[in-house]
């Protein structure tokens, strides 16, 4: 399958070698080693050092407090009743014996509430129950409460709805062009069921690709999986006495639940209040305000009683929100010397039933394959199209996984036609730290290089690639990733600088340290890096510090726990939180000492003068000086990115504070009979800019590793026409602890100039590694390459049956392999996903990107 050109590529202001090579200069020296402006007079204490989390004895205890351990008075139980069409216009719905079955308090319809939601302005496409047709087998046609879960589930069975079934959407390329019934009728792209269509186009594409000497294009084909998380959804809802919704919920993002509910019920934000009790796991899928949350909100508000909904695990499948199963042209060129020329991506990206995270979605598939190397010519064409699938959304790496493992298998492809090793090929195609991509993503820290070295040297790769047994393979991946969105979602109500991160800090006699976050702790750990930011800087221990993140009423805002931006947003804000009560307590000690405040040091639960350290007053004596007729020491800090991007549209999609660098070798071993096949070890290099807490950084990367290998093991979403076929965790292939390989992790610290501390994220970028460096090592292993997600025993023997007439062989350096082009020019046949009648036009597509 080849790509087509986009449009009118005339619109595009192409980028000359020159200008890219600008962009690559470095604008900084890098921090000196052990150096960083955040850094305490003193030293960490804190900071660096292997740290339990906060919250890790109340969860292994059983004490944690998760939503479906509460239970108020004279509750009632929720249940939904779910659409057995995938398409369908609900005709009639009766709910007349439900509601007149005893122990049933009320029942609700999608006619009563037609407000729409979602977690974008731009796209407010979901509602609390289906109005007027069903868009997916299990979409929520009535609400149910009831006494009990009992009365409840018979009262379903007593509803009924008369459908009309219209055209069904499961193939994304079927919606390219006009279509009989949109599934959304107001929106979709000139009559199609594209909602989002994205063309970015930098420099002169076709003339890098004529004249490069080797030319790499594969089409790429990932299902789709899902979170997986444990804890199942859960919300309850209280419209109390005093005409206040309090809403318990299994969160990521509760700023987003507490705009969604305002809208929907109509209340002031002031009228609602938010908590997120103990979360179970994420990883993205508890990000979006969804149906079931407003559901049991307006039932209470309908009842006057407390609402409680728990799903079950086939509910939390058929809610979904996982990652986009994705079809994929990409292609990669390279000159002789094995320098990237251009990078060419067109996608086709199955969203599902709702948009959710859609649009950003659309353009991370493209952009976020820009970094970590130099490349001077980029063009992407992203299209989403509504399926009458489970809705698609954001999962961990959101928007970048699929397209790192086509990047780095198009790579490797690359470097065996020339000759050269993978290693080699990536390190001389390194960004410098501190500059420039072409899209103007501007990088900070880079320790790619040190990533490459360090598994190069710990793997033995020199003596292992290309010279295993056959069955034995290794093969190398890299990764880039975002420490943050630099554009916060909701612009359309905030000031231009507002806050993205706040964090308030008070401290009363009693000598407890009180933070105040909105960040959402869901297991990453981002109550504990709050706790450390703040301790390192007013020298005292975790003991005194008492993390409050659960609650709308005394939290903050904060924009979630998504994007990888809490270590880097929630710390910043922390930090500069605990600097303003540091001066306080400067301020007393200096009175009490009579030297002056800046030189005041802070270890161990002491303040002394750095010239004495012989004089010292204890932190409770500097803190009831500090108190003197004002009471309590209250403080704030925040963060806002800096304003960064072109001024292109769609120049905001992808940039980031600070990015995270990786690089993996896998090693693996194939049945040459069967063709299972096992990752054997893993050595796992990340450049998190400063390891806050390295035990949790350790905890992220072998949890990275593992939902990874799920991805090439075999998780994925099956389904008969558009039921889902494995809705469970015994169906859905979750790799177990046999199938986890050895890990050895070694974290890298490139000091970023902006992170708190140094600090960059560590939560999502260390999946996208795993990936392609476990393709690249079967490849290594048995000679043949899979280029669709899961690599399954099957997929597995056909290639080698068709390539190698069904013996394996180890790959030979030097010879091209397919889909590679070494003649130096190249002619591109037309895109299998040719642009169907009325997408060439403007018709709210993105204007060609281009760099000002």
């Amino acid at each position: 399958m080849g790509l087509a050109p986009i449009p009118d590529p005339k619109k595009a202001v192409r980028v000359t070698q020159v200008d890219a090579e600008k962009s690559w200069t470095p604008y900084r020296e890098p921090l000196p080693p052990g150096q960083h402006p955040h850094m305490p007079p003193e030293g960490f204490k804190v900071i660096g050092k292997p740290t339990p989390l906060v919250d890790g004895r109340k969860k292994v205890t059983g004490e944690a407090v998760y939503t479906d351990d509460i239970n108020l008075p004279n509750m009632l139980i929720c249940k939904i009743l779910r659409s057995p069409h995938a398409h369908a216009r609900i005709k009639r719905i009766d709910v007349s014996k439900a509601s007149s079955l005893p122990g049933v308090a009320a029942v609700l319809v999608g006619k009563e509430n037609i407000i729409g939601f979602g977690v974008l302005p731009l796209t407010q496409d979901e509602t609390a129950l289906a109005i007027d047709k069903v868009i997916f087998v299990g979409d929520g046609v009535a609400a149910v409460a009831a006494e009990d879960e009992r009365t409840a589930l018979d009262a379903l069975k007593l509803i009924e709805v008369d459908y009309e079934p219209l055209p069904e959407y499961l193939d994304p390329l079927r919606g390219l062009g006009p279509v009989e019934e949109k599934i959304h009728p107001d929106i979709g792209i000139d009559g199609s069921n594209v909602q989002k269509y994205v063309d970015q186009y930098f420099g002169d594409v076709d003339t890098a690709i004529a004249d490069a000497k080797v030319v790499v294009r594969e089409h790429f084909s990932c299902r789709g999986v899902t979170h997986a998380f444990t804890e199942p959804h859960a919300t309850i809802a209280h419209y109390d006495a005093d005409g206040r919704l309090t809403v318990w919920s299994a969160q990521q993002v509760p700023h987003y639940l507490h705009r969604a509910l305002a809208k929907v019920t109509g209340l002031e934000m002031h009228r609602i209040r938010v908590i997120r009790p103990h979360v179970g796991g994420g990883f993205g899928g508890k990000s979006d305000p969804f149906p079931h949350e407003m559901a049991v909100a307006l039932l209470s508000m309908k009842t006057r009683r407390p609402v409680k909904i728990l799903f079950d695990r086939e509910e939390v499948f058929i809610s979904n929100h996982g990652r986009h199963p994705t079809e994929t042209d990409m292609l990669v060129a390279t000159d002789g010397d094995g320098r990237l020329t251009a990078l060419d991506i067109e996608a086709v990206i199955d969203g599902g039933a709702w948009a959710s995270f859609g649009i950003i979605s659309t353009y991370y598939n493209g952009v976020l394959s820009m970094g970590p190397y130099k490349i001077p010519n980029f063009r992407y064409k992203g299209r989403r199209v509504y399926t009458n699938h489970l809705p698609s959304g954001a999962m961990r790496g959101h928007g970048a996984v699929n397209s790192r493992f086509m990047i780095e298998s198009l790579l490797d492809m690359a470097a065996e036609a020339l000759g050269v090793d993978p290693f080699d090929l990536r390190l001389k195609n390194l960004m410098l730290p501190y500059s420039h991509t072409i899209n103007d993503f501007r990088i900070t820290s880079n320790g790619l290089k040190e990533c490459l070295e360090k598994v190069r040297e710990r793997s033995d790769w020199d003596s292992k690639f290309r010279q295993l047994p056959l069955g034995r393979g290794v093969g190398l991946g890299c990764g880039f990733y975002i420490s943050g969105s630099n554009l916060p979602i909701h612009w359309d109500w905030a000031p231009e600088n507002f806050p993205q991160s706040t964090v308030h800090i008070k401290i009363d006699m009693d000598g407890g340290v009180t933070v105040h976050t909105g960040a959402a702790e869901i297991g990453q750990g981002s109550d504990t890096i709050a706790a450390q930011c703040v301790a390192e800087v007013l020298g005292c221990s975790l003991e005194r510090i008492h993390v409050m993140s659960q609650d709308s009423d005394t939290a903050p805002v904060d924009l979630g726990s998504y994007s990888s931006r809490v270590t880097f947003m929630l710390g910043n804000a922390a930090r500069r939180a605990a600097e303003e009560v540091r001066k306080e307590l400067a301020r007393a000690a200096a009175e009490l000492t009579h030297f002056q405040p800046e030189l005041m040091m802070f270890e161990n639960e002491t303040i002394y003068p750095a010239s004495r350290p012989d004089i010292r007053i204890t932190f409770q004596q500097a803190l009831h000086k500090a108190m003197e007729k004002r009471g309590a020491l209250v403080a704030r800090g925040t963060y806002t990115s800096p304003k960064l991007g072109g001024k292109f549209k769609g120049a905001t999609a992808g940039l980031a504070p600070a990015y995270s660098m990786n690089a993996y070798v896998a090693e693996v071993d194939v049945d040459l009979e069967t063709f299972q096949w096992r990752c054997t070890k893993v050595w796992a290099a990340h450049d998190c800019g400063k390891a806050l807490n390295p035990l949790a950084v350790e905890g992220q990367i072998e949890g990275s590793i593992h939902m990874g290998l799920g991805q090439v093991f075999g998780e994925t979403l099956e389904y008969n026409k558009a039921v889902l076929r494995n809705p469970n965790l015994l169906d859905y292939k979750i790799p177990t602890p046999h199938e986890m390989p050895e890990v050895e992790v070694i974290i890298v610290e490139s000091n970023d100039a902006e992170g708190p501390f140094g600090a960059k994220e560590a939560g999502e970028g260390p999946l996208l590694p795993i990936l392609p460096a476990v393709a690249n090592a079967i490849y290594d292993a048995i000679g043949a390459r899979c280029f669709t997600l899961p690599i399954t025993p099957d997929r597995l023997w056909e290639l080698v049956e068709k390539k190698h007439g069904g013996k394996s062989r180890k790959p030979v350096q030097g010879q091209a392999p397919a889909g590679v082009n070494r003649a130096g020019k190249i002619s591109l046949p037309a895109s299998s996903f040719a642009s169907p009648p009325g997408l060439a036009a403007d018709g709210g597509r993105d204007e060609t990107a281009r760099r000002d």
